[in-house]
């Protein structure tokens, strides 16, 4: 049995078919880790939520904005952005209802032999144990009778800054910007939400969230996505695989047995370049 951890697909579905072939992929032996952000910009995002859902136990994913962003819509909570969206074969499919209580009941993190897959990262601030109890909540109030209350206090950047202290909607948010929408923040777990582009564009004072000196999940490798500029990042503490396929890039996947990593340039229309 393998276990194969692949980068942002974002609706990009034939890119992630030859990857999967790529790698001769099984799904009665073999697993797949899904970094998160199934969906949107890219031009089969029903195709993709379908495949998915179809492998059932043989695929393991976590939310990403964007598939966050898809049930807010789906709501009617949180307003569309405009043309970059390609979530309209989902909100008019026939199974639509069916698709999105999977896709709710999906993890924020998961944890397993060493290794944490989020879609983003996790404060410095948090060991991994704790990081999945966050986590945990999080899910309950997605799962359960609160869930259209909690797509609606879940979008914004403040509180920017983790406390044990945090209660309700506050402590839910943090918890979701951390491991669904970071990239930098501060030593002290102060998240920016601004910066987008690659590290050496760090605002002062802030760097990488995984470059954080003291990290309390370093005992755990980190398998993450959301960040393309980064590219395809391995320590080994870390597995960054978000490696651009909507923007023209490759899609990425590393065995997790023994880090092999494998690659497809991203399928003929799938770019937005």
């Amino acid at each position: 049995m393998s276990t194969y951890a692949i980068g942002d697909i974002q609706g990009c579905q034939d890119s992630f078919l030859h990857l999967l072939d790529g790698c001769r992929f099984d799904p009665a032996k073999d697993r797949l880790w899904l970094v998160g952000d199934l969906v949107n910009r890219g031009p089969n995002s029903l195709a993709t939520l379908r495949f998915v859902k179809s492998l059932g136990d043989a695929a393991i994913t976590v939310f990403g904005n964007h598939d966050l962003y898809l049930l807010m819509v789906a709501e009617g909570v949180e307003k569309r952005r405009g043309k970059d969206d390609t979530l309209d074969d989902i909100l008019d499919a026939p199974d639509r209802e069916e698709l999105l209580d999977w896709l709710r009941r999906q993890r924020l993190c998961h944890v397993e032999q060493g290794f944490c897959l989020v879609h983003a990262g996790l404060l410095p601030q948090w060991s991994v144990p704790q990081a999945r109890a966050l986590a945990a909540e999080v899910e309950a109030l997605l799962q359960g009778d609160a869930y259209r209350e909690t797509l609606k206090h879940m979008w914004g950047s403040e509180p920017a800054q983790w406390s044990d202290d945090l209660t309700g909607w506050d402590r839910m948010r943090v918890v979701v910007n951390a491991m669904t929408r970071m990239r930098f923040c501060s030593p002290a777990g102060v998240m920016e939400f601004k910066t987008k582009g690659e590290v050496k564009n760090a605002p002062k004072g802030y760097l990488p969230w995984f470059d954080v000196s003291g990290r309390r999940s370093a005992d755990h490798v980190l398998v993450t996505g959301h960040w393309s500029a980064l590219g395809l990042k391995i320590k080994p503490e870390l597995l960054a695989l978000d490696s651009g396929c909507l923007w023209g890039g490759h899609l990425s996947a590393v065995r997790l047995e023994d880090r092999q990593v494998f690659q497809v340039d991203c399928s003929p229309g799938e770019a937005r370049g």
